[in-house]
């Protein structure tokens, strides 16, 4: 069953965009792959060196995740969203904690999607 990205929260650009998905290199300790011990499922990873593997697709010149379904910037999944490995776990959305997250909006306006705006107190 897919899984859309973290919907907890009723301002979650994350389920329209997934652009983060597309745009960086998913680089994580190998231990959290399901050889390891971990959660991440191994058919989805490939190994980079003895310590570090990453979500494969995502270590490409056109990086985009071999898990994230749909259309950046409309309408997004991931088909592993509770293996997914602890970089996806801890990036967050611009402003998402109100803390500016400077690396979302890059990869936003990768894919010609605006800036996401601060939230109003």
């Amino acid at each position: 069953m897919d899984h859309i990205l973290n919907t907890q929260s009723q301002n979650n650009f994350c389920i329209s965009c997934g652009a983060c998905c597309a745009f960086f290199r998913v680089s994580f300790y190998w231990a959290e792959a399901e050889d390891g011990g971990g959660t991440v499922p191994v058919a989805a990873t490939e190994k980079l060196n003895d310590f570090m593997c990453c979500m494969k697709g995502t270590n490409e010149p056109h990086p985009r995740c071999i898990n994230l379904q749909g259309e950046v910037g409309h309408s997004v999944s991931c088909t592993i969203y509770d293996k997914r490995p602890s970089p996806c776990r801890e990036f967050s959305q611009a402003w998402e904690t109100d803390n500016y997250n400077e690396a979302c909006d890059r990869a936003r306006a990768a894919y010609g999607l605006p800036p996401l705006p601060k939230p109003q107190t």
